[in-house]
C-alpha cells in the first residue's frame, strides 16, 4: 500500500479522523456505548467503527488475529483500540504503535499486537502515559480503561489533538509482548500447521499454512488432499477431501479445502460448519497435516 502524502491539511483531516474499536465487551451492556460517548466527547466529528466486541473474554490471540485481519484494508491514519484486557489495573503496559502499514493502534501491551508485529511490521512504537493520556476526572477508576484511557486517548489522537510523539515515551519494538507463534512447515510429506482461528460465522477452519507453502509442496486446485487434524496428541479427525477454488467446485454438505480471503489454507463443509461438525477447536495444540493422494 502506498504511503499517504498527509499534505495539504486537509487531506490529513480526513485520513486522520477514523477511529476503529475492537473489544471482548460484547453489546449487551453500555460498555461500548460509553467509549462511543468518550469519543464524541472528544470530537463529535470523528466517525467511528467496530472491528468486532465479540472477541471471547480474555481471548488475546484472537484479538490479535482480527487486528491482522481487517487492518490492511483501512486508509492509512486510521487509528485502531483493541481493548481485551484481562490485566487491567496491573503494571501491564498501555502501548501505542505505528505500523508499517502507516496505521495507528493503541491497545494493552499484552500479545494483541502479535500478529500485527510478525506480518506487517511496526515502525514506531510508544509507552502510554496513562496518568496523562486519561478521561479528565477518571483518575480513581482501575477497571474500565478501554473508556478512560484508551478510548479517549485514540479519539484525540485520530481527530490530532494530540501527536502520537505526544503519547509518551519510546519504546523498543523489540520489547513489545508477543505470544508464542508456530511456525507452518514441510515435514516428511506432509504440509503441518496450526488451526489459528475460526470464520466464526460459518464454522470454518483458518490454519497458518501460507498458499504459498502448499504450492512449494506441489498440491494444485483438484488435486485430492488427506486432511488429518490432532489435539494435543490425540488424532480427532481424519479424511480425503478436494482442494477447491470455490465452495461451488463441491456438493452441498461436502468437505473442502481452499485458499481463505488471507491467502491461508482453511478446511469447510459447503453450506456447513466445519468445526462444529466435527468439534474443532482452535490454538496452538490444534494440528492440521495435510498431503496430496491419489485421484479416486
Amino acid at each position: 500500500m502506498p504511503q499517504v502524502d498527509y499534505e495539504p491539511r486537509t487531506r490529513e483531516k480526513r485520513v486522520r479522523r477514523l477511529l476503529v474499536l475492537q473489544t471482548d465487551f460484547g453489546t449487551s451492556d453500555g460498555a461500548v456505548c460509553a467509549m462511543y460517548g468518550v469519543a464524541n466527547l472528544v470530537d463529535p466529528s470523528i466517525r467511528i467503527f467496530d472491528l468486532t466486541h465479540d472477541i471471547p473474554q480474555f481471548n488475546i490471540w484472537e484479538a490479535s488475529y482480527r487486528l491482522y485481519q481487517t487492518i490492511s484494508y483501512w486508509p492509512q491514519g486510521t487509528v485502531f483500540v483493541s481493548v481485551v484486557d484481562p490485566g487491567v489495573g496491573s503494571d501491564r503496559r498501555s502501548i501505542a504503535v505505528r505500523t508499517e502499514s502507516h496505521h495507528f493502534i493503541i491497545t494493552p501491551d499484552n500479545g494483541t499486537l502479535t500478529h500485527i508485529k510478525r506480518c506487517i511490521g511496526i515502525k514506531e512504537a510508544r509507552i502510554l502515559d496513562e496518568m496523562a493520556n486519561r478521561l479528565p476526572h477518571s483518575g480513581e477508576s482501575y477497571t474500565f480503561h478501554g473508556r478512560d484511557i484508551y478510548a479517549y486517548t485514540g479519539a484525540r489522537l485520530a481527530s490530532r489533538q494530540i501527536s502520537f510523539a505526544q503519547l509518551g515515551p519510546e519504546a523498543e519494538i523489540r520489547s513489545i509482548v508477543e505470544l508464542p507463534v508456530s511456525e507452518a512447515c514441510i515435514k516428511e510429506g506432509y504440509v503441518i500447521g496450526t488451526i489459528d482461528i475460526l470464520d466464526i460465522r460459518f464454522g470454518n477452519l483458518w490454519t497458518n499454512i501460507h498458499r504459498h507453502l502448499l504450492r512449494k509442496a506441489g498440491i494444485e486446485y483438484g488435486d485430492r488432499l488427506e486432511v488429518v487434524i490432532h489435539h494435543d496428541f490425540r488424532e480427532v479427525f481424519k479424511n480425503t477431501m478436494k482442494f477447491s477454488r470455490t465452495f461451488a467446485d463441491t456438493k452441498i454438505g461436502e468437505p473442502l479445502v481452499y485458499v481463505n480471503s488471507l491467502d491461508h489454507l482453511g478446511v469447510a463443509i459447503n453450506q456447513g460448519s466445519f468445526a462444529e461438525a466435527n468439534r474443532i477447536g482452535t490454538g496452538r495444540n490444534w494440528r492440521i497435516s495435510i498431503r496430496k493422494v491419489s485421484h479416486l
